[in-house]
């Protein structure tokens, strides 16, 4: 294991895709240059569909144009991973961490985004596992619950992890999710047997389940409020 370091985690709320793909790509750029330390992101977005640099169009099931009428978004990235859907009452993580400080490697890294989502659903008595060969993400029998694409470029991860909390699923059904067609999608009030806390607590404890299972000994919370001096337009 590398030097344990600080995390600073910014509590972001409702986020533009473009506007959160901007910000990693300064934030990855200035931990590269050892102007910040690790960073991690914790957002949601407006309906957005996203495809991976392998660019699978052919797993989005309907125009384009389509998708402007429901009011969603369409944007290539240069992620790890299939096609996927980002929305509200989906929690995402962006980490912005250097692995050489942490001494992780790309396997471990991802294996670790997986426990994460894993030890935030048995919070809720349910048992998630990691997919099979080929399944990326976090799986409850057949359906997935987690999706995982990201990106490292000299050591310096960005993208990250989305968490169906309770998004509208219908949106899953105008694509096929991750590449694979077989496979349902489902949430984690579709799952769990109980009624769900606010937002705000699942949110708080993904990013705390995030925080033990990469050992970061020190935490340093942004919010929204305390973030107007690195804001988007930076």
């Amino acid at each position: 294991m590398g030097v344990a370091r600080s995390l600073e985690v910014w509590k972001m709320g409702v986020v533009n895709y473009l506007d959160a793909l901007k910000l990693q790509e300064k934030l990855t750029s200035d931990r590269k240059m050892h102007k910040i330390t690790d960073t991690l992101l914790s957002l949601q977005h407006p309906p957005t569909y996203t495809l991976g640099k392998r660019r699978t169009d052919h797993n989005l099931l309907i125009p384009e144009s389509e998708l402007k009428s429901m009011g969603a978004e369409l944007h290539y990235t240069q992620r790890g991973g299939d096609i996927t859907f980002h929305g509200p009452h989906q929690e995402i993580l962006y980490p912005i961490v250097s692995l050489r400080d942490i001494g992780l490697g790309a396997r471990k890294y991802v294996e670790n985004l997986e426990l994460t989502m894993i030890e935030l659903a048995s919070l809720y008595s349910v048992k998630a596992c990691a997919g099979q060969k080929g399944e990326t993400g976090v799986w409850i029998d057949e359906r997935k619950i987690g999706a995982i694409g990201v990106k490292i470029s000299s050591g310096i991860t960005s993208h990250g992890l989305a968490f169906n909390t309770n998004p509208d699923l219908n949106y899953f059904r105008h694509i096929v999710p991750c590449g694979i067609a077989d496979k349902d999608v489902t949430s984690l009030q579709k799952e769990a047997e109980h009624v769900l806390p606010p937002e705000e607590v699942i949110r708080d404890q993904l990013v705390a389940c995030f925080v033990r299972i990469f050992g970061y000994p020190d935490v340093i919370w942004k919010d929204s409020a305390s973030m107007s001096s690195c804001s988007l337009e930076n």
